[in-house]
């Protein structure tokens, strides 16, 4: 007799062993991973994914390890709207894709009011300005935000104190008002703001913090004092520039800098070397303390790059510099800002008979230049655009 076929026996459904879980990552492996998103601009979309990611990648220690892997990324200038940096230049895809995501560098559509104007960026923050005139056709302090227009998130400033203005400020319709941000060393949300005002003869700063949503004095002098003795309009202060602790200001036709230290809360001047009285300067730290200069010839053909013999801590006398090179520049440029470890300038290019702005960036540290993209005008001053890790708090986002 033919025996039945072998039948195997399986065991019932709920017998089956549980499927195994993935273990759970740490914050460590999570950071870690992370740390390897290149793109700043993706961080940002990681951020406002869910709670973890935002609180790992908003940690000050994340932010100094990520600065540390990744230098902020050139993605464009801002002027009208974003023009984005454009083949051949490195950032070109990262730009592109920047201005494709319509980030909010049109910031009427969410900011009260209109007629809102750049006046200052640094850290991926947009500081920006809106006029609103009196009876009288003048104003003192305008209205002021800071914005990540990644998030299209702002906040805005409140207005500087009436009694901290009529303590330290003469106002009246020639006053001049100057807002510009504090470099926040890439560590957490916290920003600063500072006004300083000017007029016949005092010289006045006032500072905004984040944390505390204050304005305070920072601090105040005189034109005599500093050793200025003509006063504004006879002369005019150039573009703020930041470095190491430290703002300059170039005093248009003389050798001086005007310099504001954000330590000591000090103003002082400093000298520069004889011929630079009408010519574009940036202030750059040198190395072992001691403070450089890139200079442009009156030409716009060259820069000198000089070097001072003492700390910028001391007295530089103007004879206390020495010139270590000069770089020749593509075309006759004009220096249109410094930011990031960067010098840019705007210049004039012809192809084919056809005219049209251009604009170049500087590496200080490698002296290497290299074309950003075509401008539609040539700018007095630009503000070029870095990519950061998000330092604003991004929108707010309720997880189940």
């Amino acid at each position: 007799m033919t025996s039945p076929p072998h039948r195997r026996i399986l065991p019932r459904l709920e017998d089956t062993a549980p499927p195994r879980q993935p273990p759970a990552l740490s914050e460590d492996l999570l950071e870690d991973i992370l740390l390897r998103v290149a793109s700043p601009v993706d961080l940002a979309r990681a951020a406002a994914t869910c709670r973890s990611f935002r609180r790992i990648i908003t940690n000050p220690s994340f932010q100094r390890r990520y600065r540390s892997l990744y230098p902020p990324l050139l993605l464009g200038i801002l002027c009208d709207g974003i023009q984005p940096a454009a083949a051949p230049h490195p950032n070109a895809p990262a730009a592109r894709s920047l201005a494709n995501n319509d980030a909010g560098f049109s910031f009427d559509c969410y900011l009260p009011g209109d007629r809102w104007q750049r006046c200052d960026v640094r850290d991926g923050r947009l500081l920006l300005e809106r006029l609103v005139l009196d009876d009288e056709d003048s104003v003192f302090s305008p209205e002021l935000a800071v914005c990540d227009p990644v998030y299209r998130s702002f906040r805005l400033l409140p207005p500087i104190p009436e009694e901290l203005i009529a303590a330290y400020a003469q106002v009246h319709k020639n006053t001049l008002f100057e807002a510009f941000l504090v470099p926040s060393g890439q560590e957490g949300t916290s920003f600063k703001v500072i006004g300083r005002t000017h007029w016949n003869d005092k010289l006045v700063v006032f500072i905004f913090s984040s944390d505390s949503n204050l304005w305070s004095l920072g601090t105040s002098t005189t034109w005599v004092d500093l050793g200025l003795s003509a006063a504004p309009p006879n002369f005019v202060l150039g573009w703020p520039q930041y470095e190491r602790g430290c703002f300059y200001w170039k005093v248009n036709w003389r050798n001086k800098l005007l310099k504001l230290d954000m330590d000591r809360m000090e103003f002082s001047t400093v000298n520069l070397p004889p011929g630079n009285n009408g010519r574009e300067v940036v202030i750059v730290e040198s190395g072992e303390g001691r403070l450089g200069m890139f200079s442009l010839t009156r030409d716009g053909r060259d820069m000198h790059y000089f070097t001072s013999m003492k700390s910028k801590a001391e007295e530089i006398e103007a004879s206390e510099w020495l010139v270590e090179n000069t770089i020749p520049l593509p075309y006759n440029c004009n220096i249109a800002g410094a930011f990031e470890g960067y010098i840019f300038f705007l210049g004039v290019e012809t192809h084919q008979g056809r005219v049209e702005a251009a604009c170049y960036s500087l590496e200080i540290k490698t002296l290497k230049i290299e074309r950003v993209n075509s401008m539609n005008y040539l700018y007095v001053h630009i503000h070029p655009y870095f990519g950061y890790p998000p330092f604003m708090s991004p929108p707010r986002i309720e997880m189940d």
